[in-house]
């Protein structure tokens, strides 16, 4: 994806070997629909990948957490707290079924959601009369939320705790990983995470009704009789053992791309620590996937987060401003938010910049020194 003067890009696949012999192998025993052992057994190790007793692969993260939401119960008049500072994927399928989302902002702690604003927010509502049923909690750049804080909070009010690990897979938060907090939790494997099935996700619970119900739901809803039968609607929302195929690949080696992104993220706070720059502070109770490594702008920083982008764009480089707080999006105009105004200067002064276990060390100082250049070029 990148060579000695190519693009560099922000978090590209990183495909070996074995991906491809997997993939051959599946293709030659005639399983390519979205049925076959190598789903059954991909989604057997995601399950002990993430903790979890069941897991069901599906087409993509957002299908997960739209199963999730549907299968819960969740629906019409309704009211779901979301992460605010996140890709709009958390919190679409909360629209899908006819659910109001309500955005709660971030703890500067991790970044991802606060717990005193999430508490503020379904005493507020409930207050209201419009008590909050759900929360999607989001493991942002690949580190988990605050879930020894979040689950009590959750258990107090009863309030059903979505876990969405879409971008944290291997990650871990008091020492449990990713996805095995709450109810249910959600990977994505799209092609820029740190494991990639090309397009897919998976939902992960302890729920044995809900995971066999999501499994139904995710194959039309279809009855288990010789002909067609079907008492509620259904989605064609199930993983293909092909791409299963691959993800065993990439699962397999989960742990060298979690080293190789760890190692770069720590390489930029090494070559980056007499820059007027910041990264996304990790708790004691945190061990991030490393996901994306991002910078904050400090506030005597001589140039802004659109110079460095574009001094980045000018020699090849993809960098990409941070999450755009759902609450600022236009198609979540008017909704319900408790916010304090700190994702929104994470979003003003926040960098991401290339991490995928792929890149190689000439490629990272060609960005650490367009990034040195910019900064001071002023």
């Amino acid at each position: 994806m990148t060579g000695a003067n190519g693009r560099i890009y922000l978090s590209p696949p990183d495909v070996g070997d074995l991906e491809t012999k997997m993939v051959t192998e599946a293709i030659a025993s005639n399983w390519v629909a979205p049925v076959g052992p190598d789903l059954d057994a991909f989604e057997d190790e995601l399950s002990e990948a993430s903790g979890r007793r069941h897991t069901v692969g599906l087409t993509s993260g957002t299908a997960a957490l739209h199963l999730a939401v549907h299968a819960l119960g969740i629906g019409p008049g309704d009211r779901v707290a979301v992460a605010a500072f996140t890709f709009a994927a958390s919190a679409n399928p909360v629209v899908y079924v006819g659910a109001e989302p309500f955005f709660i902002d971030s703890e500067s702690e991790s970044w991802n959601i606060s717990p005193e604003l999430l508490e503020v927010a379904i005493v507020r509502s409930s207050r209201e009369g419009h008590p909050i049923k759900a929360l999607v909690a989001v493991d942002l750049y690949g580190q988990c939320a605050n879930y020894l804080a979040i689950e009590a909070i959750c258990d107090h009010h009863g309030v059903i705790l979505i876990d969405d690990a879409a971008e944290a897979l291997g990650a871990r938060a008091f020492g449990r990983p990713a996805a095995s907090f709450g109810h249910v939790g959600v990977f994505s494997f799209n092609g820029n995470k740190v494991i990639t099935t090309s397009g897919g996700g998976a939902l992960v619970t302890d729920d044995d009704v809900l995971a066999a119900r999501v499994r139904s739901l995710a194959t039309q809803a279809r009855e288990p009789v010789a002909h067609y039968e079907h008492r509620e609607v259904g989605f064609n929302y199930r993983l293909s053992n092909l791409l299963a195929a691959f993800g065993r690949g990439q699962l397999s080696t989960l742990a060298d791309r979690l080293a190789r992104r760890g190692d770069i993220n720590a390489r930029y706070r090494a070559e980056f620590a007499d820059l007027p720059v910041s990264f996304m502070p990790i708790p004691s109770w945190s061990e991030p996937n490393h996901w994306l490594t991002t910078i904050v702008l400090g506030e005597d920083a001589p140039v802004t987060v659109e110079d460095v982008r574009l001094a980045l764009e000018r020699v090849d480089i993809e960098s990409r401003p941070l999450w755009k707080p759902l609450h600022l999006q236009p198609c979540f105009d008017g909704a319900g938010r408790v916010v304090d105004g700190t994702s929104e200067r994470l979003f003003e002064r926040g960098l991401c910049l290339p991490s995928g276990s792929g890149l190689t060390h000439a490629e990272q100082t060609r960005v650490i020194d367009a990034v040195r250049e910019c900064l001071a070029s002023r």
